[in-house]
């Protein structure tokens, strides 16, 4: 067994590949892009963005920091990914116990994933754990993670204002939020001068593009533009600006970044740097089950969906059997809202829960038990998050290393997808798939 088995199997093993690539010597910086400076560090301008549950874990981020960038780890969730952990908790019920028990074990989970991460870089790049602000577990996880010695941490999904709180004790962790506008900008920067915390950097996400929880309020927000990269960008440099943070905190952009033009274009506007997640899943590093990989690979902007994700924000998905199942009778389960005497999955993953608590508007479905389903590689019931825009590599599942020189190269346009039904018709991945009545009905 190799150095990163050992460090997955103490005290057990992982269900996935131990392994990933040799680090290799990183991939070279073209003329015409600038490098990114986080942390001290002079890195490749490619963030790897954090994808849960578990479509990030130590394999992808640990082999994209190994060629110089940054590599980002999902907190939520990562005993999915460890059959002791699971095997340990598989019995748990409802009630504080239950949930102190799967808790204690996801943090477990990411002290391993953190290790194993590190040692596939090989001292290169930069390690990154992101974590929803959504989630209920969300201040245990970013302190396991400052205190397993991670080099940066990423919050979304709801404003990080307490996160210098979280992590007075490690002034040299880099503290990254993500944002979609001018205003969450100069919020955040007037929150934390009160804190004495300048961000390591700060990611500007398009929610029109990118694919997951997305930052706007609603489903009816999506296309102001407002979060257009030539708003966003020069207004976030203007609000560095005015807290006198001019050139200390670098710009990252993000959604439907595809090509080296991309990453020009957005530096071109003042940016640093992009954040990619969608083409990640596409490659043979990712640690998401192959036909995980299949879905999001195959699947065209026309088989993608915009909805309202039980967390309360809007939300971009890949049209599988569940989902479209789900979207049927969305209104009908939203109007009908309650609130339910206990969390279904017994730990409480989200900190507001639509499901849980009958929020009205709120998705009235159990988002951890699609999200798992999906790791797994349960085509029929799993939510596969995904951004717009075609893949770089079309449909094909290609190394890290691959994907990182393409978005590095000049003139190099993304590929036809060969898999892609003609006539409007379902992708292979989900086609094949039989439809299943709703998992939680």
């Amino acid at each position: 067994m190799d150095e990163v088995g050992q460090v997955l199997s103490e005290p057990n093993q992982m269900n996935h590949d131990e392994t990933g690539p040799p680090p290799g010597q990183g991939v070279a910086l073209p003329e015409g892009l600038r490098s990114l400076r986080v942390a001290g560090r002079t890195l490749l301008p490619i963030v790897q963005g954090g994808m849960g549950v578990g479509v990030s874990a130590h394999r992808l981020a640990g082999s994209v920091a190994a060629l110089g960038a940054v590599g980002t780890l999902s907190s939520v969730d990562l005993r999915r990914h460890h059959p002791d952990l699971m095997a340990a908790t598989r019995d748990a019920r409802v009630g504080p116990e239950a949930k102190a028990r799967i808790n204690a074990a996801n943090l477990v989970a990411l002290r391993r994933e953190i290790a194993a991460a590190r040692l596939l870089a090989g001292g290169k790049g930069l390690l990154a754990v992101n974590a929803m602000r959504a989630v209920e577990s969300y201040a245990p996880s970013v302190r396991t993670a400052l205190e397993a010695g991670i080099d940066a941490v990423v919050v979304g999904a709801g404003l990080p204002l307490d996160l210098p709180d979280l992590a007075r004790e490690y002034p040299e962790v880099a503290l990254i939020p993500i944002l979609s506008d001018a205003r969450g900008v100069a919020l955040v920067l007037k929150k934390w001068e009160r804190k004495q915390r300048v961000p390591g950097a700060i990611v500007l996400e398009h929610p029109m593009w990118a694919g997951g929880h997305l930052g706007a309020a609603q489903l009816a927000d999506l296309a102001d533009p407002r979060f257009d990269f030539e708003t966003v960008i020069p207004q976030a440099l203007a609000a560095l600006r005015s807290a006198g943070l001019e050139g200390r905190v670098p710009l990252i952009a993000a959604g439907g970044i595809r090509c080296f033009e991309d990453v020009q274009r957005v530096q071109a506007l003042g940016a640093d740097a992009v954040q990619l997640g969608t083409p990640f899943v596409a490659t043979e590093e990712c640690d998401a089950h192959p036909a995980f990989k299949r879905v999001l690979a195959e699947a065209r902007d026309e088989d993608l969906v915009t909805f309202t994700s039980v967390a309360g924000l809007p939300a971009r998905a890949v049209r599988t059997p569940w989902l479209n199942n789900y979207l049927k009778v969305e209104a009908r389960l939203m109007a009908s809202a309650h609130r339910k005497p206990r969390c279904t999955l017994a730990f409480d993953c989200l900190a507001q829960c639509g499901l849980r608590d009958g929020t009205p508007g709120w998705g009235q479905f159990c988002i951890d038990t699609q999200l798992a389903a999906a790791l797994r590689g349960d085509v029929a019931k799993g939510l596969f998050f995904s951004g717009r825009g075609a893949l770089p590599f079309g449909s094909r599942i290609v190394p890290v290393r691959a994907l990182m020189q393409r978005l590095l190269t000049p003139g190099m346009a993304p590929e036809a997808s060969t898999s892609q039904a003609p006539g409007g018709q379902p992708t292979p991945a989900m086609a094949g798939a039989a439809s299943t009545a709703l998992a939680w009905a």
